[in-house]
Order: structure tokens, then sequence, then C-alpha cells
């Protein structure tokens, strides 16, 4: 009876177990998912925060246009994003000028470390952002995303002819060794015709001398890279420079969604017509797609046929993780563990080349930046019905390379850098927020094509620097060999 009475009082015990556990089991799923949500909305609370303004923006912008508002009503709406505006421009010297000296240019300090592989490897990151500046130049002259929306706005040269093209180009060259480094944070030359066309004279014009800076950086950072112990102290100093004014970026990035939102509001409020310019950022999206999808299946499978002779489709094939990672996150650093396992894993791509290369891609190797950098100036320029003679072209071709190579790591890169090339190109950047209306789709969509770019760099390089592998890896058989024999 007893050992009746304990069988029945234990299976009663059970099921209330049971009952007990399956309440604590379904509050966990539920926490579980709360957690999931809340994770996602932390790690995406800025991109939330700007889509939220921008829609806020242009609801308060179609509003204000039904009231008759002068154009001094019109100042004091876009006044927060005026601030916006001179803030960024204020981090633009200190940001272009550290950001390049410690980032882009001490990775040469790794090209000399890896010899040819390094070389290699520096020269395709090069020639495939240069040829995406180039395809969105090309995309953005020939479509003209700009022209089908009519602005008021009239160049600022007013009257004075348009300067040619070779002049233009000693411009650049002048532009590019200024007699003055204090000088050219604040003014650059520019040749103006006098009134009888056949006298030239040279003026500095107001504005960032940007391609002097970079110049000067760049072989700055190249004679600190080489310098070695000699120059680590001046290496620390730039480094905590550019730490610092990261650290200001972030505080300021926080604020831009407010900022946007009222420069937003202002830009409809000014229209003469919303559905022109609805049209020209329709247009201007499409550009930058079709460019991006030039770059992507045509010219980088074609630089990979080329040198390999291999199927570029099997090679897009394993690294499909990759891309719809790099589409989601929209982060090439983010990116950069799953990426390393599909060029290790899938495709058995030496570990000297993917431990090289990729995180140095990430950070230099910006071709879907560049592109798209590229056809925002020039569809800021057709708004404003700015001409750009080839000389500007080339001008503006060098100051994207730099600026999406050397300034990959600020955080918001697309906004920052792009007032980076608007300042520099001199042109307005106040139409940046109707670039920011489409901006969370295109930044994903050039972000995978970074990625792809890194993805193929390595296959090329690795293949052009078979030797070289093949001696390294026998040393490293070697010597694995005789740590066994020690064992």
């Amino acid at each position: 009876m007893l050992e009746i009475k304990s069988g029945e009082a234990v299976q009663p015990e059970e099921n209330q177990l049971n009952h007990s556990c399956s309440e604590p089991l379904s509050q966990v799923m539920f926490n579980k998912k709360k957690w999931n949500i809340w994770t996602f909305i932390k790690k995406n609370a800025f991109v939330i925060l700007t889509m939220t303004a921008m829609a806020v923006g242009i609801g308060l912008g179609f509003a204000l246009r039904q009231v008759n508002m002068s154009p001094r009503e019109i100042m004091y709406v876009t006044f927060p994003g005026e601030l916006l505006m001179r803030i960024l421009k204020m981090m633009v010297l200190p940001l272009v000028i550290s950001s390049l000296i410690t980032g882009g240019f001490f990775s040469l300090a790794k090209v000399s470390t890896y010899g040819r592989i390094g070389l290699r490897a520096f020269s395709y990151y090069m020639v495939t952002t240069v040829i995406a500046t180039f395809t969105g130049i090309a995309l953005a002259v020939s479509i003209k995303p700009g022209k089908s929306s009519r602005q008021t706005s009239e160049p600022s040269g007013g009257k004075s002819q348009t300067v040619q093209s070779v002049d233009s180009f000693l411009d650049l060259i002048r532009n590019m060794l200024p007699s003055n480094l204090v000088e050219a944070c604040f003014k650059k030359y520019k040749t103006v015709y006098k009134s009888s066309g056949n006298h030239l004279d040279y003026f500095t014009s107001n504005g960032i001398n940007i391609l002097g800076l970079l110049i000067f950086s760049a072989a700055f950072g190249l004679v600190l890279s080489s310098m070695e112990s000699k120059g680590k102290p001046l290496r620390d100093f730039f480094t905590c420079l550019n730490e610092a004014i990261m650290q200001l970026v972030n505080i300021v990035i926080w604020y831009s969604p407010v900022g946007f939102l009222f420069l937003l509001a202002g830009q409809i409020v000014k229209m003469a017509d919303t559905t022109n310019v609805a049209h020209a950022v329709t247009m201007y999206t499409v550009t930058v797609i079709t460019g991006l999808i030039i770059h992507s299946f045509i010219t980088l499978p074609l630089i990979y046929f080329i040198v390999t002779q291999k199927n570029p489709l099997r090679f897009f094939a394993g690294i499909l993780q990759a891309l719809t990672t790099a589409f989601g996150t929209s982060s090439s650093s983010a990116t950069l563990p799953v990426t390393l396992h599909c060029m290790e894993q899938n495709h058995n791509m030496d570990k000297i080349v993917t431990r090289f290369m990729l995180p140095m891609g990430a950070t230099v190797n910006m071709d879907g930046s560049s592109l798209y950098e590229a056809v925002a100036a020039l569809f800021i320029a057709q708004i404003h019905d700015i001409p750009f003679n080839f000389g500007q072209m080339i001008v503006l071709s060098l100051i994207v390379t730099a600026a999406s190579s050397g300034s990959a790591g600020i955080p918001q890169a697309g906004m920052v850098t792009m007032v980076i090339v608007l300042s520099s190109a001199g042109l307005p950047t106040e139409n940046i927020p109707l670039l920011l209306m489409v901006d969370w789709i295109l930044d994903r969509l050039r972000t995978a094509t970074n990625v792809l770019g890194d993805c193929v760099g390595v296959g090329v390089v690795q293949h052009l620097s078979k030797h070289e592998l093949q001696g390294s890896s026998s040393a490293r058989n070697n010597l694995e060999g005789k740590e066994m024999c020690s064992l």
C-alpha cells in the first residue's frame, strides 16, 4: 500500500513539474523575442531615427507649403540644419588630414612588409576605385539625373566666361602643389578670364584646397611610415588626433536626424515643383544602381576572368553569404568575419592573402562608395546648373578617390564624405537631405559592391602571387615539421 501510495504520489508531482516548466518555457521564448526586437532597435537606432526624421521632414515641408512663407521665415525653419552643415564642414579639415595619415597611407607600411603581394593588392585597389569613379562620372554625364529638376539657382560665376579645359587642368596642378599650406586650408587657385578674353588672372577662391592637403598628407604619411621608431611619436600624435575626431563625429552624428528634418522641410518649401525634384531623385537612384550593377556584374567579373581564366559565376556563388551579410549590415567591417570564412573555407584561399587584403580592403577599397559619391556630386551640380568641364571632372575623380579611400573608417561615412566631396568641389551642401532620402537602400547596395571588390581582389592577387605563396607554404611546412620533431 505504501508503495502504491508512493507511486500515486510521485505521478502528480511529475505532472505538476511538467506543467510548471511549460509556463517558464513560453515566458523564455517571449523574453527572447522581446530581447531580439530590442537588440535590433539598438543596433539600427540611427537608421530608424534618420528614416523617421525624413518622414517627419517631408510631412512638415508639405504642410508649410500651404503657408505663404517669406525667405526669412524659411531661413528660420532651416537654421537647425544649417548648424549641422557648419559643424560637419568644421570637421572636414582635421578629419581628412588625420584619417589619411593614420589610415589609408599607414597601410602602405603593410604593403612594403608583404612585398610584391602588397604592391599587387594596393595596385588592384587603386585601379578598381578609379574605374568605379569614372563609371559613375560617365553615367551621370550621359543620363543627367539632375537636369529633370528645374531650380531657380544660378551658377555662382555670373557672367564670367567658361574656363577652358587646359586652364582647368593647370589649376589642378597648381592646387596639388600649394605654395602655402595654411592658405590651402581655406583658399584654392582658380583661373578667371578678363573681359577682353585674352588676359588671364589667377585668383584664390574661398574653400578648402583639398587636393593640396591630400598630396601633402600622402607624402607625409609615406615618410612617417618609413621612419620606423623615429617617427613613432608623430604617428602616435596623429593616431590620437584621428581617434579624437572620430569621437567628435560620433557625437555630432546623433544630431544629424534633427538637422536633416529641418533641412529637408526647408528644401520642400523652397521647391518650385516637387514633381520634378521627385523625378530627379528617382533618376539619381536609378543612375547609382545602374553604375553599381555595371561595376559588380561586368567590370569586376571581367577583371577576374581576364586575370585568372576562371568562371566568375562559380566564384560569386561561394561568397553569397558575405554579400547578403554586407547588404543586411551595410558595413564592410562588420561583414569581415563572414568574408574571411567564405574566402578561406569555400574557395580555399591562402590565409596570407586573406588576412592581409580583407582587413585592409574593408578600410581602403571603396568601389561602391566612390561611384556613389561621383554620381551624387554631379547630380548636385546639375540641379544648380553648374557646368563641369573635363579638367573639373579629373579634379572630382581625384577628390572622390581620396575621400572614399582615406575616410572609410568614419562612422556614417557616406554622409560625412559627401560633405567633404561637395565642399572640396565647390558645390552647395544644402541638397544633401535629398540624397539621404534614398541613402538607406543605396548604402546597402554599395557596401555589397565594396565587399565583392574585396573578394575579387583576393582571388586576383592570389592567382598572380602563386610563386611567392608556394615559397611561403613550403617554409611553413618545414617549420611545422621541425616543431613536430622537437615534440
